[in-house]
Formats: structure tokens, sequence, C-alpha cells
């Protein structure tokens, strides 16, 4: 897949964004740029990248597998931040649903730096 605009909302081209973190070249410096990452790989179906950026305490119920099915079987349309602290990220993912009507994932998300790494832990739908 070929993208110029990121997908996670920014307004940088994808190359100039995201990419870097998929690529492994750089980490995510806050939690909201985790946030956004995992949002965009969502969007490229980037499932190594989803579980990577997973906390080794919450990997054993989100397999590499159920990430890429999850990214491959949803078409995302938006991301917004509603809130963003130093370790919480409050945010609206717009996606069309099984009948193609638009949908929102609307969750507050745990997030955690260990060893100079961010990691999602988990988050609660609101």
């Amino acid at each position: 897949m070929i993208l110029t605009n990121c997908p996670c909302g920014s307004g940088l081209d994808y190359a100039n964004c995201c990419q870097s973190y998929h690529l492994k070249k750089d980490f995510a410096p806050t939690a909201e740029a985790l946030m956004r990452s995992r949002y965009a790989a969502f969007v490229v179906a980037d499932a190594d990248y989803l579980f990577e950026t997973t906390h080794v305490s919450k990997r054993k119920g989100n397999s590499k597998n159920a990430y890429l099915s999850s990214a491959k079987n949803t078409k995302w349309l938006k991301l917004e931040v509603i809130f963003s602290s130093y370790d919480i990220v409050e945010f609206k993912a717009f996606y069309f649903n099984e009948k193609f009507k638009t949908d929102v994932l609307h969750e507050k998300s745990n997030f955690k730096l260990e060893n100079g790494k961010w990691y999602y832990v988990d988050g609660d739908f609101l």
C-alpha cells in the first residue's frame, strides 16, 4: 500500500511520520505518538508492529494473526485524538462496520514507558 498522507491524522506524509516507527528506524517519543502509529499500523495492516508495541504482559491475548485479521477486515476512515497526557490517550477511530455504515471506536488507552520505548497496555471503551 502506497500512502502519501499519514493515516494517523498528523497532516504529515506517511514517510515523514509513522512509517519510520513501522520500519523500526525510530521509536515513538510519546504515548500519543505511539497510539497514532498503532492506528496507522491498523490501516496498513502491520501486525508485527502492533504486536511488538503491545506491552509484553498483554501479548498473550493479542496474537499477530489476530491483529492482522482485524486490520484486514476493517476499513479505517479517520482518527481523532480527544485527550492526551503523559501515559493516557483518549481517541475516536472511525471505520466502516460490517453493514458498511460509519461506526466509531471510542477508547481511553493506557500506555507504559519501559526501557525508552512506549507500549500499549490496555484501554477502556467509552
